[in-house]
């Protein structure tokens, strides 16, 4: 009796973690893509590198580039377990904000599973954490400098700005106190919130049934209750994905070994001097906008937004289907193709006719560089959300998604902008002139 016992709590386990039948329309891999999963994955190697590392790693000014280098060129494996580390923190970041916009487009936030799209915001959140603590420490010419320009991008926000960049540096410039609080934050802080959350986000996608379902087929509407069994069907493809990615990241970590530069000289700036490149996109807004509006209004209203979405007022519950519906898909690619048409036309708008003094030359950069263009992009965007939801006669929620999208593509627009057109002084070049 008390081996069945014990039996039964394993399988309760189990259980808890993955269900012995799962739909058969929710393990096609074109409906996820495994992105979850593919997460999941990239963290634990991540886990795994990094712990390795922490036994030679030093977090001094003086000792932790030269650590670094020990490690790669002395340490049998060295150089690859870095180069692991490094390239899954790279791919990380656009599986994870792939995997949102999956969630996004396919309806995965109605109902039962609103709390858990805030999870997952949490979770980006952290990760994005984890590799802005984790750029600085290598401590080379590039990770000093991108750092720096982060953290004086924090003191140009009006008000609270150094106070803000004083406590993130841990003085008034980086350097001993910085590396200690990076490396804390790095090795501590986010790996603990990142396994809170992420257990506590499949935990919460088991409850609300799994991930949401597509349409049965017409043509088979009996697709819509069969099931196949957790194993083998949905622990092959998981096991493959799995396999697919760490091959992936073995083989770009042993062609290409994870960059490490010059020892850091705060006396000798690198021009351009760029950030982190997951945080161009804001580094981009800030050339166009004042740092008000760059640093603090416009990413907090998407914040916002984000945040907003599962609670705002839908016409139905429509949830399964990549971009809801046929129009819902059209309209889309309206979307997209405004912002790759509006976005482009703006920067060099920005950057050839407007100039450094801004809309209105002679105002306070307040008003010239940030009230006047940002009146112009917000009356942009809803008149953009206006105009596409009465032409397509569409609902509330095919109106957001498309509001979404341009959103969406706009800022990745951006972020592209700042990693390859942007050179010396952060002016305007094309890729093969940097």
């Amino acid at each position: 009796m008390r081996d069945n016992n014990k039996a039964e709590t394993r399988n309760s386990l189990i259980l808890h973690l993955r269900p012995r039948q799962v739909s058969a329309r929710a393990i096609k891999f074109t409906h996820t893509f495994g992105l979850g999963g593919m997460a999941l994955v990239l963290v634990l190697l991540l886990l795994f590198t990094g712990i390795l590392m922490m036994f030679a790693y030093e977090p001094t000014p003086e000792r932790a580039w030269q650590s670094i280098a020990s490690f790669q060129e002395d340490v049998l494996f060295g150089r690859l377990i870095r180069g692991v580390h490094y390239w899954s923190a790279n791919l990380l970041i656009p599986v994870v904000v792939l995997h949102l916009l999956r969630v996004y487009l396919t309806g995965g936030f109605h109902s039962r599973r609103r709390s858990n799209w805030l999870i997952g915001l949490s979770v980006l959140g952290f990760i994005l954490l984890s590799g802005f603590t984790g750029y600085l420490l290598p401590w080379d010419q590039t990770a000093y400098w991108a750092i720096t320009i982060c953290t004086e991008m924090l003191g140009l926000v009006p008000g609270i700005g150094q106070g803000l960049q004083s406590a993130v540096v841990g003085g008034s410039q980086i350097g001993s106190a910085t590396i200690i609080n990076f490396y804390a934050l790095h090795v501590a802080v986010t790996p603990m919130a990142l396994i809170a959350l992420l257990s506590w986000h499949f935990w919460k996608i088991r409850m609300a049934g799994g991930v949401v379902l597509p349409s049965a087929s017409v043509d088979n509407p009996r697709a819509a209750f069969r099931t196949v069994p957790f194993k083998p069907d949905l622990l092959l493809r998981e096991t493959v994905v799995s396999l697919v990615l760490i091959a992936l990241v073995l083989v770009t970590a042993i062609i290409f070994s994870a960059p490490l530069g010059e020892p850091a000289n705060p006396g000798i700036s690198p021009n351009p001097a760029k950030a982190p490149w997951y945080f161009l996109g804001f580094q981009e807004l800030l050339i166009h906008f004042d740092a008000m509006f760059a640093l603090i209004v416009i990413p907090l209203l998407v914040v916002a937004a984000l945040i907003v979405i599962p609670y705002l007022s839908y016409a139905a519950d429509i949830s399964g289907d990549w971009f809801l519906t046929s129009k819902g898909r059209r309209m889309a690619v309206v979307a997209a193709v405004t912002a790759m048409v509006l976005v482009p036309l703006w920067v060099l708008l920005d950057e050839h006719l407007i100039g450094p003094g801004g809309w209105l030359p002679g105002m306070p950069s307040l008003i010239s560089n940030g009230l006047v263009p940002f009146v112009f992009l917000l009356a942009g965007i809803i008149g953009f959300y206006v105009l596409i939801k009465k032409s397509f006669s569409a609902t509330n929620n095919e109106a957001v998604q498309s509001l979404f999208v341009l959103v969406f593509v706009a800022f990745s627009l951006l972020t592209a902008t700042g990693i390859w057109f942007r050179g010396p002084g952060m002016s305007l070049v094309w890729p093969w002139q940097m």
